[in-house]
C-alpha cells in the first residue's frame, strides 16, 4: 500500500510540483520561525539573576565640570540618596546596568584558555542592591581597596566555561598584559543585564574605584514609591550636582522595551509563517477536491471492487502525507546544514527540536486538510460513480 502510494505521487511529481515547493517553503520557513522561538524559550527558563522591580536608575552626565569636582559630588549624591527612608539601598555603577544599551568587554586568560566576558564596575552595595545570589565567595567589602591583585567575581556561566566543576574562589586570571592579573573573590549566578531573552554569558564584576567609570546610580525603593517621591528626588540631585544632566529611569519599563525587541521579529515572522501555512493549506483542500472530483470513476470501481470507506479515505491522506513525506526529505536536508556547520553559533539541540516541531506542525495541517476531502470520497456510491463514468 505505502509503496503504491509513493509510486502514485512520483507519477504525479510534474502535476505536484507547485504544492510540493510550497510544502517546502512552509517548512523552511517553520523551521526558522520554530528555531528562533525555541532559542528564545530556552533563554527565558534561565533565572536572569537580579531583581529588577522596583529599582531605579539615575544616569549621570557632569559635562564640563572638572574630574576633581566629579568624584566628592557623586558621593555625595549617594549619600543623599541612601537617606531617604523610601529608599532600601542604593549603589554606584558603571553606565551598562540591566537593561541599558553600554557594553564593556575582556578577553582573560587562565592556563591560556581564553573567554570572552562582559565587564562591570559597581561598588561594594551592588550585590545588595540587586540581590543577586552568592554562589561561592563574597562580595566586594571595604578591604578590596588595598588589594595587591584585582579583585572580580565572576557569574557562574564563566566559572563553568573555564573551571567546569572545580571552585572558581582564589583563581587567577590574567588579562592581556601577563601583569594584569585578577583574583576571583567570588561567584554569583548568571547575570542577563539585557532581560530573560538574553543568552547567558560570562560576565566579570570589578570594584570601581575613585574616578572610574561610573554614571549609574541604582536604587532599590520602597514597593509602591510614587511619583511624588521621584520629583522630590530630582530636585535635590540637582541642587547638589548643579550643571550635571540627570536622568531618571525606571529598570521594569526597561525590561518591557527589551522584551518589545525580542518579541517584535518573532511575531512578525510568525504572521508571515501562518499566512504562508493557510495559503498551503487551502492549496491542499483544492488539489484533494479536484482530484476526488477527476477520479469519481476510479473511486467508484474500487468501491465496487470491495473497498470500504475508510480505505478510501486512507488512500487520500496517504497519498497527502506522501507528497509532505517528499517536501520534508528535502527540507530536513537544508535544515540540517544548520546544526552541522553551526551556523548563528546556536546550539544543535535548538536546531533539532525546531526540526522535529516543524515536521509535526506539517503533517498535521496535511491531515486537517486531507480529512474532510478523503470524508467526500468515501462517501462516493459506486452506481452513481460508474453511471457518471
Amino acid at each position: 500500500m505505502i509503496r503504491h502510494l509513493f509510486t502514485l505521487i512520483w507519477n504525479k511529481k510534474r502535476s505536484n510540483a507547485l504544492l510540493l515547493v510550497e510544502l517546502l517553503a512552509s517548512f523552511l520557513v517553520l523551521f526558522g520561525v520554530t528555531s528562533l522561538i525555541v532559542y528564545n524559550v530556552n533563554n527565558y527558563r534561565e533565572p536572569i539573576g537580579y531583581q529588577y522591580k522596583d529599582r531605579w536608575v539615575v544616569n549621570a552626565d557632569w559635562g564640563q565640570v572638572p574630574d576633581s569636582l566629579v568624584t566628592p559630588i557623586w558621593q555625595q549624591l549617594k549619600q543623599r540618596i541612601g537617606a531617604y527612608p523610601e529608599v532600601l539601598a542604593v549603589s554606584s555603577s558603571s553606565g551598562n546596568t540591566p537593561f541599558a544599551n553600554g557594553t564593556s568587554n575582556g578577553v582573560p586568560t587562565y592556563n591560556g584558555v581564553k573567554v570572552y566576558t562582559y565587564n562591570f564596575w559597581t561598588d561594594e552595595d551592588f550585590a545588595r542592591t540587586m540581590e543577586m545570589p552568592l554562589l561561592e565567595g563574597r562580595w566586594f567589602d571595604k578591604s578590596d581597596v588595598a588589594a595587591a591583585v584585582t579583585p572580580v567575581v565572576v557569574t557562574r556561566k564563566l566559572r563553568e566555561k573555564v573551571f567546569g566543576d572545580e571552585p572558581a574562589v582564589g583563581k587567577l586570571l590574567i588579562g592581556d598584559d601577563k601583569t594584569d592579573k585578577r583574583r576571583i573573590i567570588g561567584v554569583v549566578d548568571n547575570y542577563k543585564r539585557g532581560g530573560e531573552f538574553e543568552k547567558v554569558e560570562a560576565g566579570m564584576f570589578y570594584r570601581a574605584h575613585p574616578g572610574d567609570w561610573q554614571n549609574a546610580l541604582v536604587l532599590h525603593v520602597q514597593p509602591g514609591t510614587d511619583a511624588q517621591f521621584e520629583a522630590k528626588l530630582m530636585k535635590d540631585l540637582g541642587q547638589i550636582a548643579k550643571g550635571w544632566n540627570l536622568e531618571l529611569t525606571y529598570m521594569a519599563d526597561q525590561r518591557e522595551n527589551q522584551h518589545n525587541l525580542s518579541l517584535v521579529p518573532m511575531i512578525i515572522f510568525l504572521v508571515v509563517s501562518s499566512f504562508l501555512l493557510v495559503n498551503v493549506a487551502l492549496g491542499l483542500f483544492g488539489v484533494l477536491n479536484v482530484s476526488i472530483t477527476r477520479r469519481r470513476g476510479e473511486i467508484g470501481l474500487r468501491r465496487a471492487l470491495g473497498a470500504t470507506e475508510g480505505r478510501i479515505s486512507r488512500q487520500f491522506v496517504g497519498e497527502m502525507w506522501v507528497l509532505a513525506t517528499f517536501a520534508l526529505v528535502l527540507g530536513l536536508l537544508l535544515a540540517g546544514q544548520f546544526p552541522l556547520m553551526h551556523v548563528f553559533d546556536l546550539d544543535a539541540r535548538v536546531y533539532l527540536i525546531a526540526m522535529l516541531i516543524s515536521v509535526v506542525v506539517i503533517y498535521l495541517i496535511v491531515t486537517l486538510c486531507a480529512l474532510y476531502p478523503s470524508r467526500q470520497a468515501a462517501m462516493v456510491q459506486p452506481a452513481v460513480a460508474l453511471h457518471e463514468d
